[in-house]
């Protein structure tokens, strides 16, 4: 794993990296007593705490018209199929939750997006600008869930979340949802003798289980919680009338969790929320290209991120401290001035950022159980998990994206504790019966971190690492394998790892009782 690799040299001259040399690689030496006190220990205690969702990684793909190519780049119209780069791309990626959903459903009637596609009808994209022809409907995207892997989550159209100048346009188009037509569109999808969908041709339902009832209605809408609720109430009995084995989520933020659960917690399986993670003050390093000129100073402030993320998940722990109801943060990333072209969120420094949150996710996985950090596809906005590249091209993973595919593909299945880190080390662990899954972030810019690990009770018997450790300053454009995919090496027991600056790692033990 020398960092005298051509493949990474390569990579690191074409993004333009002049200190590429001092790109710091993994390397195995020879450890020291294992001595939990003296801070160059990694230890876990197995003893599993709770249950973690692999919905942990879900990612969730919105028409954004004319804002970001999103759905139509993704689609060859020419072949009435999707772009094999961009599939190939979210395989790696492997989302295991892909939702169809955003303010876009807050005006999308379901019906114009099936059947025969020259008889669908085109919509005009209300918020963001265009027109959508719905090439891509319910078909196309449980089609694609299917490729890559993913369960689908439809969100339906709440009556448009009580946005007035949605639910009917200047043309006078309709484009508000009742709860029929939500019942309507579960039943199309999940009943073996629906009638309409066989006429299209699909004699198989499609399965879906997981549908969520309101996309921000509490940012800006005409609806009180109240009416919310009640409303909630009445749109779940429908789908459920339709399926009785779907799982429902309703719309909790702003302070509406305790609410929400009262009125319509009977009907409900999980609380969503959605969080950006702001800018912060006019001072912010992260607008415009000052970030470029300080890297000490980008660093910093985006490693404030994970506590921003804790302080507003702690915020909806204690709204629904009296209720069983998991969370579902069915939207979420970075949300900085000019977020069509915010090059800071092409940096790594950006990836590390997002892997010390999804640390945050998992600790907070016994309540948290569906969420994300990215847009999913797109051509232009930075927050996005996969690029594409227009005309032609080949799709790529942007940092975000890269730290979400690592996690997903080296988790456990049950939460575990990490009880002492060296000093400069994010580090949460879980497990899956004999292995030990870890997920480590180096907090420091310039300098590494060495670590023995330790299971207590436990006797480590082989190991892997998987990590990325580009540049913090790196900025991702294009596609590029050898960067694309993470590093690996195995690990020898009785040595300790260096976790190169800046990194993000995920750890493989094999364990067997001490």
């Amino acid at each position: 794993m020398s960092q005298n690799n051509p493949n990474r040299r390569d990579f690191l001259r074409s993004v333009g990296l002049g200190s590429a040399a001092a790109a710091f690689s993994g390397q195995l030496t020879a450890a020291p007593p294992a001595d939990p006190n003296a801070g160059a220990v990694l230890s876990i205690d197995p003893r599993p705490k709770f249950p973690l969702s692999p919905y942990l990684y879900m990612q969730f793909m919105e028409p954004l018209g004319t804002t970001d190519g999103s759905v139509d780049a993704a689609w060859d119209f020419w072949s009435d199929r999707w772009r094999e780069d961009v599939v190939e791309i979210t395989q790696q990626l492997a989302p295991a939750l892909m939702r169809w959903g955003g303010c876009f459903c807050s005006y999308y009637r379901w019906k114009e997006g099936v059947g025969p596609r020259d008889q669908r009808k085109p919509m005009i994209n209300q918020l963001w600008g265009g027109i959508y022809n719905n090439q891509v409907g319910t078909p196309e995207f449980v089609d694609f869930c299917r490729r890559v892997g993913a369960d689908p989550l439809l969100v339906v159209n709440f009556e448009s979340d009580g946005r007035k100048h949605w639910a009917v346009t200047p043309k006078g188009d309709i484009r508000l949802g009742n709860a029929q037509e939500a019942g309507e569109w579960v039943d199309y999808c999940n009943n073996p003798a629906n009638a309409w969908r066989r006429q299209h041709g699909v004699a198989e339902p499609y399965g879906v289980k997981l549908w969520q009832i309101g996309n921000e209605t509490s940012y800006g809408g005409q609806m009180d919680v109240d009416t919310a609720a009640k409303k909630t109430l009445e749109f779940a009995r429908a789908m459920r009338k339709a399926d009785p084995t779907i799982d429902i989520i309703g719309w909790a933020d702003s302070g509406w969790a305790e609410r929400m659960a009262q009125i319509a917690g009977e009907e409900l399986q999980y609380l969503a929320f959605h969080n950006g993670l702001g800018p912060g003050g006019d001072d912010s390093p992260l607008r415009g290209i000052e970030y470029r000129r300080d890297p000490d100073q980008t660093w910093n402030y985006f490693m404030k991120a994970a506590g921003a993320q804790q302080e507003k998940l702690a915020d909806m722990r204690r709204q629904v401290a009296k209720y069983s109801i998991p969370l579902a943060l069915t939207e979420c990333h970075f949300f900085l001035p000019g977020r069509n072209r915010c090059e800071a969120l092409s940096t790594w420094a950006a990836g590390v950022a997002n892997a010390r949150v999804l640390n945050v996710h998992e600790r907070n996985g016994d309540l948290l159980k569906i969420a994300t950090l990215a847009d999913f596809c797109g051509t232009r906005w930075q927050n996005n998990a996969v690029m594409i590249p227009v005309p032609s091209g080949k799709s790529f993973l942007m940092p975000v994206g890269m730290v979400m595919s690592l996690y997903r593909r080296h988790s456990g299945s049950q939460s575990v504790e990490v009880t002492g880190t060296p000093d400069g080390l994010d580090a949460v662990a879980s497990r899956t019966d004999d292995r030990v899954f870890l997920h480590v972030v180096n907090t420091r810019r310039t300098q590494s971190v060495s670590s023995a690990f330790q299971i207590q009770g436990g006797r480590i018997t082989a190991g892997r690492v998987y990590w990325f450790d580009p540049d913090p300053q790196a900025e991702v454009f294009e596609y590029h394998p050898e960067y694309t995919f993470a590093r690996e090496a195995r690990l020898d027991p009785a040595a300790t790892w260096t976790f190169p600056a800046a990194s993000v790692s995920a750890v493989e033990l094999t364990m067997e009782p001490a």
